[in-house]
């Protein structure tokens, strides 16, 4: 390689290594359902379900077209609407939020903790008081698993609890963590995930999922995503959405199930050998004690007005960034016009101008993380 050419790039998410890896267990998944033709409701959708019920340990799995209506079938099936009150961390995607608008209820943007980049329930108590002041009615919280790591749900329960609130858990981002040796999909009153490709378990397209233990719940669920169908498609007994989970990408998710485990493991390793080479570097991210993340991304803190250079000379290296989130929920046009909580969202605000991830999947072999890991190097030292 001479002076002038650039070092090859590196994949900020390998989706072409698992797909090799799948190989021919992929074609024949998906050769299965071209061969039987049901493209809506085949096998495939029932088994993925059942094996993601035995994979979390939720009673009902209820699969849909994408995470973001997952969230929103959760607030149709719970009648939310005008005059209510949904609480939701304000750095986030803004789907969290997105889907809270659209039923026509109103979110109320609470901060983040600035060790985990998850919903404070400090704030959250705060956020309640102001929905109260402004005349809405508290009902509902989303906690996100942001990048991976599980929210602190024991701290948000007894609070929704006390308040009366319906909790559910964003997991798009962290679906397969831990939080106190449980995994995600049974913790609060229902969870919703994303299959969207990037996602740590991903599929070929858009899907997502909803988790409960509530078989009421899961029966309306049902039917919503199907035009709030009835007794059949024809007998629409509620307002419903187009919300399906399409068999091939089942088929998909039924073989990508399978090695998941293995591959959170490898992200952990990714993870710890990140830990040990930047923390000294580098603000790092943190787990909390009693969780295991599936690192959705591995997002790094710099001092404010750092970011742009630094993502500059990684690119000049071959290493790509992202940053999530550039602007927080309460930040963006679309929702500036919604409430947040007492005291202001400084956490959500500071990290919005701080954060910054580095390549994280499980393919990352060793010689990667090192290009990696001295050109975070060379770029702080720079």
């Amino acid at each position: 390689m001479n002076q002038h050419t650039p070092p090859q790039a590196i994949a900020f998410i390998d989706v072409v290594a698992q797909r090799r890896r799948l190989g021919q267990a992929i074609d024949d998944a998906v050769t299965r359902v071209l061969t039987h033709c049901q493209f809506l409701g085949g096998p495939e959708v029932t088994q993925f379900e059942a094996d993601l019920a035995a994979f979390t340990g939720a009673r009902h799995v209820v699969t849909c077209a994408s995470g973001t209506d997952a969230l929103l079938m959760l607030l149709m099936a719970k009648g939310f609407g005008p005059g209510d009150a949904v609480f939701c961390p304000s750095f986030t995607f803004c789907a969290t939020g997105e889907a809270v608008a659209l039923v026509g209820a109103t979110p109320v943007f609470v901060d983040v903790e600035d060790s985990t980049f998850n919903l404070d329930p400090a704030s959250l108590v705060r956020g309640i008081a102001t929905a109260q002041k402004l005349g809405l009615v508290p009902k509902a919280v989303i906690p996100v698993d942001l990048f991976g790591q599980s929210a602190d749900h024991d701290a948000i329960a007894a609070i929704a609890e006390a308040e009366g609130l319906f909790v559910l858990d964003d997991a798009a981002q962290g679906f397969g963590a831990s939080y106190k040796g449980r995994r995600l999909g049974t913790f609060g009153h229902a969870t919703a995930t994303s299959f969207f490709p990037a996602k740590p378990l991903g599929c070929y397209g858009d899907g997502g999922a909803i988790l409960t233990d509530d078989t009421e719940l899961a029966e309306t669920l049902r039917s919503i995503r199907v035009h709030g169908q009835g007794t059949d498609k024809y007998d629409n007994v509620r307002l419903g959405l187009t919300a399906r989970l399409d068999t091939i990408q089942a088929a998909v998710l039924i073989e990508k199930l399978k090695i998941f485990q293995d591959e959170i493991d490898a992200r952990n390793r990714v993870a710890k050998r990140y830990f040990d080479a930047l923390h000294n570097i580098v603000t790092v991210p943190r787990v909390a004690e009693g969780n295991v993340s599936v690192w959705a991304q591995y997002t790094i803190r710099l001092p404010r007005g750092e970011r742009d250079g630094f993502a500059t000379e990684l690119k000049a290296r071959g290493v790509p960034t992202a940053i999530y989130y550039p602007k927080s929920l309460h930040q963006q046009t679309a929702y500036k016009h919604y409430p947040v909580a007492e005291g202001g969202l400084a956490i959500s605000e500071q990290l919005s101008e701080e954060v910054i991830s580095l390549p994280m999947h499980a393919y990352l072999d060793a010689a990667t993380q090192d290009r990696v890991i001295q050109a975070v190097r060379d770029a702080v030292a720079s």
